[in-house]
């Protein structure tokens, strides 16, 4: 929210894991340098860095 205060609508960020026909399980989520473009805030340090934690954190998450 400090690059663009309208980014706050799509705050918290989530995560969805969900199943599809072929039991196949998806840990899907919005990555917040999207968030960040969709707001006009391409170009925001904080989107991105929040956007490596969450890869590295769902990454983890799907190995286990």
């Amino acid at each position: 929210m400090q690059c663009a205060q309208t980014i706050g609508i799509d705050l918290p960020l989530k995560a969805l894991v969900w199943q599809d026909v072929q039991s196949q399980v998806w840990l899907s989520y919005n990555d917040p340098t999207y968030i960040a473009e969709r707001h006009n805030a391409a170009n925001c340090p904080a989107a991105e860095k929040i956007g490596k934690v969450l890869h590295t954190l769902a990454t983890t998450t799907v190995k286990q």
